[in-house]
């Protein structure tokens, strides 16, 4: 399969073209290291304005954050906790396929960094609906599935909408995400949620959603009431995106923590069991890793060399993981 010569989007991307040095058009587009540490800096010097502004006048939790008890969201609580002395509400989104040591992590970390933390589990028969039948079927359009596989894309949509509609009923005015500089780019990194843009963000998510699963689905996002002018709307900010990203860094730190990585999932995840399926349907229907558009990113902004971001890629998933999934789906 041909690859970009600098990151490594393959030829099947959608959209991809290449000149005749075999560069893609992604990587002629970026603009430099340079700039990409202004950009970053910026960034930075908003979030921390922010919260001297918010700080000042918080009577609450200072954030919430939606905590995968991944490496990347335990080494954001500790920058939270640690760097910033932010009181933060975790949440973690149970999506019936964290392993056990995941939940150990979890409460290892918020433990050991004094954290209030909410286990949040729907109810699995929901969830197994809704993920057989994106195991078979893209319910959503194309571009969307140029980040993330239809499974991925899904799970990701119920967490981030129930965790507004909790940050936005609680009054807490940042709502984390931990985020690698590879998956949302830094104009998003520090960004004020809009409630007419998030009614129609809602909308793209929550009708296939509610196709597959009816009813169930309504309690995990807003309601009209939440677009009402009553609620003040957060801000959506990705640490990990402004500030330095080392991924030797990040694991010696969470393993301070207690932080262990859980056996037998793939090299795209560090909590999720679900996610080597997902990686595997994704790839025979559009053939293309779903995580290759994030690690071209990591690749062309220098936080991976080409060759660790194709190991990764490269890397196959658990054959006994990927069975005991659909045995749990019931496919």
């Amino acid at each position: 399969m041909k690859r970009c010569r600098v990151c490594v989007l393959p030829e099947t991307f959608p959209g991809i073209t290449f000149d005749a040095k075999g560069v893609c058009n992604y990587c002629r587009k970026f603009r430099g290291p340079e700039n990409l540490a202004r950009k970053k800096e910026r960034a930075r010097e908003r979030f921390e304005k922010l919260l001297q502004e918010h700080k000042a006048r918080s009577s609450g939790y200072d954030a919430l954050m939606c905590y995968s008890g991944g490496k990347d969201s335990s080494y954001t609580l500790a920058i939270l906790r640690r760097d910033y002395g932010l009181d933060v509400l975790a949440v973690t989104f149970d999506n019936g396929f964290l392993p056990k040591q995941t939940l150990r992590n979890i409460r290892c970390v918020t433990d050991e960094l004094g954290m209030d933390h909410i286990l949040y589990r729907p109810n699995f028969r929901m969830m197994k609906r809704i993920f057989s039948a994106c195991a078979g079927e893209d319910i959503y359009p194309p571009q969307t599935l140029m980040r993330a596989s239809t499974i991925c894309t899904s799970c990701m949509a119920i967490v981030k909408f129930s965790a507004l509609r909790m940050a936005l009923e609680k009054d807490i005015p940042f709502l984390v995400f931990g985020w690698s500089p590879g998956q949302i780019p830094v104009a998003s990194a520090v960004m004020k949620n809009n409630p007419a843009i998030i009614k129609v963000m809602q909308k793209a998510s929550f009708d296939p959603l509610y196709g597959l699963a009816g009813e169930e689905i309504r309690p995990y996002f807003l309601e009209e009431k939440h677009f009402g002018g009553r609620y003040d709307y957060p801000y959506n900010v990705s640490p990990l995106v402004f500030l330095d990203y080392d991924e030797e860094e990040i694991l010696k730190e969470v393993s301070r923590l207690g932080w262990e990585r859980p056996q037998d999932i793939d090299a795209n995840t560090s909590n999720c069991e679900l996610n080597s399926f997902a990686n595997v349907t994704h790839k025979e229907k559009h053939r293309f890793h779903p995580y290759v558009f994030e690690m071209a990113k990591l690749v062309r902004e220098g936080y991976l060399t080409r060759e660790e971001a194709l190991a990764k890629i490269e890397e196959p998933e658990n054959p006994a993981m990927v069975k005991s999934v659909k045995k749990k789906l019931g496919l």
